[in-house]
């Protein structure tokens, strides 16, 4: 996941400092000067890597630091702020125009994920309650009409189109058909180029003088590095966006456009996206951030996560059920469900504070949860309802029925057994009388099914 490299890197040079019981100069600017290579390696810009440094040097040879009982987890808590700093403070959210619709103008380069982050947001503020419309602006791309048509539809938001006419009069007619049919937020899909050229530039300067949009959105993949804050500042500098989404944060990026968008263009990152379902979008919080960067976990995003993504009532459900000694396949296939919409198993782990030490070297394999939800499938209506019945006979069956080894089978169902006596010991009652409390989200333990060998 992004940042993997840069927290590792930083948790090493902090190491150093928690060992000493006292600091001295030395020690701090031998720190800084790990930091800073870190920074770069992770593709920060030389000038902001070099300004954070010389902050937290600034702030961390102070009286208050190194005449602390903990210099090493002071000097941390410096390089926290500041790192907060560098991404904003605090988290900037869409400007809603008193007088609707709220016209949102997407840009950026072809290929950074802009239809599919313009139909992300659309699903975002549709359940919030807005109607959003999406705006097919993007006339040159190949499929690129197609391509909104079908996000919009799972992200059930309507989609207006005028085939391969003219992007500035798509944009002013989209906006009046919103008002004629009540959509309050627009979210217009613009063209991209390979790169930034002057034709690119003049369409969606036009489209600007055009609608007026309340935002301008720049997307940026943050797997190009510091060549997406290159980007940035180049739109930045024609078009003044209002704001940053940042794609891509969840694969093997280095991060580095995130610690230095802001710093170099002045703009705050508004949205982070983190994998590629339509759900897959969140509010950048930079101090969250900050935190997952430090390997000091988000337990917040996690628990908006498990709100947003969990389905409150079956949860409950089920932990009447477990209450109740009730566990069968049927619930482990429903469980199995809910933590699938999560997202990655590793990128929910790695939410949990000092996760991170733990999993870098583990590998997850999340087809895993797919190969028990096809053994489950592959089971009878009463072997689900009562896995007793599961014999070496009708494990073969089950084994051939879903693509897999009966070694997977017995597998499943020693974690299962694992599973019953588990929420059986957790309800037994303790010596006060009262039963013991259910751990995790709903009642859903995470992580209990093990791990199954990849294929």
């Amino acid at each position: 996941m992004a940042f993997e490299g840069l927290s590792e890197k930083l948790a090493a040079a902090f190491r150093k400092l928690r060992s000493k019981g006292k600091l001295t100069q030395d020690d701090v600017k031998s720190a800084m000067k790990e930091v800073r290579m870190a920074l770069l390696e992770a593709d920060v810009n030389y000038k902001v890597a070099k300004n954070f440094t010389a902050k937290v040097t600034e702030r961390a040879v102070g009286a208050d630091v190194m005449e602390s009982l903990t210099p090493g987890q002071m000097v941390i808590k410096i390089v926290n702020e500041e790192l907060i700093s560098l991404m904003g403070s605090e988290e900037t959210r869409i400007n809603i125009a008193s007088k609707p619709p709220t016209i949102i103008m997407m840009c950026g380069l072809q290929g950074s994920g802009k239809t599919t982050h313009s139909a992300k947001l659309a699903k975002m503020y549709k359940k919030h309650g807005h109607r959003p419309l999406l705006a097919a602006c993007d006339v040159y791309r190949p499929a690129a009409i197609e391509q909104l048509k079908v996000v919009g539809a799972q992200a059930g938001a309507a989609v207006f189109e005028m085939g391969q006419g003219d992007p500035v009069e798509i944009a002013k007619k989209a906006v009046a058909h919103a008002k004629d049919y009540g959509n309050d937020i627009v979210i217009l899909d613009t063209a991209g180029r390979l790169h930034i050229d002057e034709k690119l530039m003049n369409e969606l300067k036009n489209i600007k003088e055009e609608v007026n949009p309340t935002e301008i959105l720049l997307v940026v993949d943050s797997m190009t590095g510091q060549d997406a804050v290159n980007v940035a500042k180049s739109f930045d500098e024609l078009l003044d966006i209002s704001g940053v989404i940042l794609t891509k944060l969840d694969g093997d990026t280095r991060g580095g456009a995130a610690l230095s968008v802001k710093a170099v263009t002045g703009k705050p990152i508004k949205f982070a996206g983190m994998g590629e379902k339509l759900d897959d979008l969140e509010i950048f919080h930079p101090d969250r951030m900050a935190s997952r960067i430090l390997g000091m976990g988000d337990v917040l995003t996690l628990i908006e996560d498990a709100e947003n993504r969990l389905d409150q009532q079956k949860a409950q459900e089920m932990a009447k059920k477990f209450q109740q000694n009730k566990f069968d396949m049927n619930d482990l296939y429903e469980q199995l469900g809910q933590i699938k919409r999560m997202g990655s198993v590793k990128n929910i782990l790695a939410k949990l504070p000092g996760m991170n030490d733990q999993i870098k070297d583990m590998e997850f394999d999340d087809r895993a949860l797919d190969r028990v939800e096809a053994m489950i499938s592959s089971m009878t209506k009463q072997e689900r309802e009562n896995p007793d019945l599961i014999n070496p006979s009708r494990k073969r069956r089950i084994a051939s029925g879903s693509g897999v080894k009966v070694e997977d089978v017995n597998r499943l169902m020693k974690q299962y057994e694992q599973m019953r006596k588990f929420m059986k010991s957790m309800n037994a009652r303790g010596k006060d009388g009262k039963r013991k409390r259910l751990p995790g989200l709903g009642g859903l333990p995470f992580g209990s099914m093990g791990k199954f060998p990849k294929k």
